[in-house]
């Protein structure tokens, strides 16, 4: 029995079957939004720790008055019900901008009977509860080169919507989704979150990398990874097809392969990670036979972590 399928294969006509996968992954979609609510809603709603006092219009809080302080910044009303003089304090308004990125490319078609889902279907439910979670903590989220940068409450829907638009219309056309975002800057004080499996050569990873980062724009590499391609578990003859193309590569003892597999696996990843850490980003794995939930907390430590340190544009 097979351990592995790519989805919706057309095995005689590729570019009729690779339409078929879009418009497939379209029709999921009202799912995935709502697999991505309920992931959001398990971390929790927001990115909380990094309230501040600064200027802005809502308040913050109370605190005691000191010496030297301009008198009409004191709380009159506050003050009257103690012996203390306060002042009012107001919440720093430090919304960014995070343009996220999802991967649909042929090679996210891939699923396990090991993974809980299809690497594509867990890209698309993790950019949706991330994005869920920032605008929660009053940040702008954009899919990159689909919407603008967006606050509303119902920012999953619009995604979703977006994605599945973008989605037919590569059907009609049969354009391939590309395997990793335009090589265009983003805005100096941006950040984004990459979501998808990165395995195209190292070199190209980089090149997009230091596009988007060319001004200064910080960002996070989730990279998503199928349980059987961590660990390589074939043996015996094995038949290999590329996703990409309509190559098969049949081998008589498959488990000869592992040990060259994995080395290079291991470089691969490594090279991604030093092409991050060049330009100051980082990088996350996740498997698919992980709760989404892992992942989507990974994302928010290192993305709290980030946006608290990041001051508001003048």
């Amino acid at each position: 029995m097979s351990l592995v399928k790519v989805l919706e294969r057309d095995g005689d006509g590729f570019g009729l079957g690779r339409q078929e996968e879009a418009l497939a992954l379209a029709q999921r979609l009202s799912s995935l939004v709502v697999a991505a609510r309920e992931t959001a809603a398990s971390v929790m709603h927001g990115l909380h720790g990094r309230r501040r006092s600064g200027p802005g219009e809502n308040f913050w809080q109370f605190r005691p008055y000191s010496f030297g302080e301009a008198q009409n910044r004191i709380d009159w009303r506050r003050s009257a019900r103690d012996d203390r003089i306060y002042v009012r304090e107001r919440e720093w308004e430090s919304a960014h901008t995070v343009a996220t990125w999802i991967d649909r490319s042929a090679s996210m078609r891939f699923v396990s009977k090991l993974a809980l889902q299809p690497k594509v279907d867990r890209a698309v439910v993790l950019g949706l509860a991330a994005a869920d979670l920032l605008v929660g903590g009053g940040e702008r989220v954009a899919l990159l080169g689909l919407t603008r940068p967006l606050a509303a409450r119902d920012v999953v829907e619009r995604f979703g919507e977006a994605l599945a638009e973008d989605l037919r219309q590569r059907a009609r056309s049969g354009a391939p989704d590309e395997e990793l975002p335009a090589r265009e800057p983003l805005a100096r004080n941006a950040h984004a979150v990459l979501i998808g499996d990165f395995l195209s050569p190292a070199a190209e990873v980089e090149a997009t990398i230091r596009a988007l980062a060319s001004r200064g724009a910080r960002g996070h590499l989730v990279l998503i990874a199928d349980p059987v391609e961590e660990t390589f578990p074939f043996a015996g003859h094995t038949e290999f097809l590329d996703v990409d193309s309509p190559a098969r590569l049949s081998v008589g003892e498959a488990s000869a392969f592992r040990e060259a597999y994995l080395g290079r696996l291991a470089a691969h990843r490594e090279a991604v990670r030093e092409a991050a850490r060049r330009r100051g980003w980082t990088v996350t794995l996740h498997r698919t036979d992980r709760p989404a939930s892992e992942a989507l907390i990974a994302l928010k430590l290192r993305l709290e972590a980030e946006l608290a340190g990041a001051g508001r544009t003048p």
